[in-house]
C-alpha cells in the first residue's frame, strides 16, 4: 500500500495527568475534557495510511506541546505550563503550581520528545505536507482570539495568512475537506479564528508545508451522540469522522 505523503500532528491528544504531578492537582475531570482535543487521536490518527503520526495522551491542561518554550504564566495563564484552563478553571492546588524544577522535568519528558519527533520526520520521511490536527469549541472561550461567545465555523484551516503554506494548496484542502465531510464550503473557514499555532508557525515550509486544521466539535460531540453525564461517545461517529479525514486527504493529493 502506498502511504499518502503528510505527517500528522496530534498534539492534544488525550487526558492523561502526568505522574509527575500527583499530589499538586485539583482539577476535575470534566474541567480537564472540556479543556482538551477530546477523541481526536480516533478522528484523526490514519496510522499506516500516512508517511507518520506523531500524537500524545498528556493533556494540554499540563504540558501544552503547541506552546512556545518561553510562553508561561503569569503573563499567559494558557501557556505551554498553564496556571488555569481555557475556561479559567484551576489545575493546581494553592501552593501547587510547578515550580522551575518540576517545570523542567515536564519539559524534558513530555516536551522536548515529541518536538524532536516532529523534527526527526519532516528530515527523514517522504513528505508533501504536514498536518496540525485538533478540535474546537463550538463557542469560543473567553480567552481565545475570537472570545465573547463567538459561534465558530465547522472547520478552520489555517497557515499563518500564506506563510506556512501556499494559498492554492490551503484551498484546495478546504475544497476537499468540504467534500468528504460533506459541508458547505462557506462554513470551512481560512485563518479566522486561528491563523496557526507554534508547531505551525516553528516548522510551516521548512522546509515542508504545513496547516492547522481544527474541527468543530459540534461534529461529534452533539446530544445525538455525546453523553454528556459519562463523557461516553458512540465509536461509530469517530469511525466514520476519521473516514472522511481520510477521503479529504486522498482527493487532496489526487489533485494537488
Amino acid at each position: 500500500m502506498t502511504k499518502l505523503p503528510v505527517l500528522l500532528s496530534i498534539p492534544h491528544g488525550g487526558t492523561k495527568k502526568p505522574p509527575e504531578l500527583d499530589g499538586h492537582l485539583c482539577i476535575l475531570e470534566k474541567d480537564l475534557f472540556d479543556d482538551s482535543d477530546p477523541f481526536v487521536i480516533e478522528m484523526y490518527d490514519l496510522g499506516e495510511k500516512v508517511e507518520g503520526v506523531i500524537k500524545t495522551n498528556i493533556a494540554r491542561a499540563f504540558v501544552d506541546l503547541n506552546r512556545s518554550l518561553q510562553d508561561l504564566p503569569p503573563q499567559n495563564p494558557d501557556g505551554m505550563i498553564k496556571s488555569a484552563t481555557c475556561y479559567e478553571k484551576p489545575i493546581y492546588k494553592p501552593g501547587g503550581e510547578p515550580d522551575d524544577s518540576l517545570r523542567s522535568v515536564l519539559v524534558e519528558m513530555y516536551y522536548k520528545p515529541y518536538h524532536k519527533s516532529i523534527q526527526k520526520s519532516i528530515h527523514e520521511l517522504n513528505l508533501q505536507l504536514c498536518l496540525d490536527c485538533h478540535s474546537m469549541a463550538s463557542v469560543a472561550p473567553n480567552v481565545s482570539p475570537d472570545g465573547n461567545k463567538k459561534k465558530r465555523p465547522m472547520f478552520c484551516l489555517s497557515n499563518q495568512d500564506g506563510k506556512t503554506s501556499s494559498s492554492q494548496m490551503i484551498e484546495l484542502l478546504a475544497s476537499c475537506m468540504s467534500e468528504s465531510y460533506e459541508i458547505d464550503r462557506r462554513n470551512i473557514s481560512l485563518n479566522d479564528p486561528f491563523h496557526g499555532g507554534h508547531i505551525t508557525k516553528t516548522y510551516g515550509n521548512n522546509p515542508i508545508p504545513w496547516i492547522q486544521v481544527e474541527m468543530n466539535r459540534d461534529l461529534y460531540l452533539a446530544k445525538e451522540w455525546f453523553n454528556e453525564e459519562t463523557l461516553s461517545i458512540d465509536s461509530s461517529r469517530l469511525r466514520d469522522l476519521n473516514k472522511m479525514f481520510e477521503n479529504s486527504l486522498n482527493l487532496f493529493f489526487s489533485r494537488i
